[in-house]
């Protein structure tokens, strides 16, 4: 059976208008005419993207006791058109690109010594450890100072909000590569046309730090870049070191 496609498609959706953001969790929205409060599924900041009258998707629970009939999946941004705001997809599409590219086997959420990473797998008789990220967060390539090579592009920024658990992850792939692993940390790239990601030095250079020992230590950075509709959000392409 040939493996399945890194595609996630949302059924049931309807689109919206955003209003205002309550906490991590809850947003209002304008449906239809009407204000709901519906569920963010994403707990980052995301002030670059949830803006007053931007144009979102939603899709519609089918289950009639919840508190919120909607989950907020998508945002229009100009120059990005749609970005997918699903915490949920990156582990999701992770899980089916990695049964594409051939491991024997792939195992979410596998707990290694007092950690535990996204995926575990083996292929060739290798293990092989990876921590996914989403990312959701663009810039203009001339924050980084002194790239020419990315001039007159945009690139992934992570993390947009500070993230220990993010900096935990890397020093402990960086161990596990010490211990016979081959690691890496593989961002999910949740917008259009962005095919690398650059550490936010200045929302939290401490992962910044973290990520470049990982790298000397032996860590790969791996990306994945994804096609996003108000609907849908596709790997279609990627970078493996």
């Amino acid at each position: 059976m040939p493996a399945q496609k890194p595609l996630i498609i949302y059924p049931n959706t309807v689109p919206g208008r955003f209003i205002r953001r309550l906490n991590r969790f809850t947003a209002e929205v304008m449906i239809d005419g009407r204000i709901e409060i519906v569920h963010v599924k994403n707990t980052g900041r995301l002030k670059e993207l949830l803006l007053p009258d931007a144009e979102v998707t939603l899709q519609k629970s089918g289950n009639p006791s919840r508190k919120t009939a909607y989950d907020l999946i998508s945002v229009y941004k100009p120059g990005l058109e749609w970005v997918n705001i699903d915490s949920l997809a990156p582990n999701a599409l992770m899980k089916l690109q990695l049964r594409a590219m051939g491991y024997d086997v792939v195992h979410p959420e596998y707990t290694y010594g007092k950690s535990r990473f996204d995926f575990y797998m083996e292929r060739d008789g290798k293990r092989h450890l990876t921590e996914v990220k989403g990312c959701t967060l663009a810039a203009d390539s001339s924050c980084l100072t002194g790239n020419h090579f990315f001039q007159d592009l945009k690139v992934g920024l992570f993390p947009d909000a500070p993230t220990e658990r993010g900096v935990k992850h890397l020093n402990e792939l960086a161990a596990a590569v010490q211990e016979g692993f081959e690691c890496s940390i593989s961002f999910v790239i949740q917008m259009n046309g962005i095919r690398r990601v650059f550490p936010n030095h200045e929302t939290h250079p401490a992962f910044g730090e973290a990520l470049e020992k990982a790298v000397r230590a032996g860590v790969g950075i791996n990306y994945y870049q994804c096609h996003v509709e108000a609907d849908r959000i596709e790997i279609i392409d990627s970078i493996i070191s």
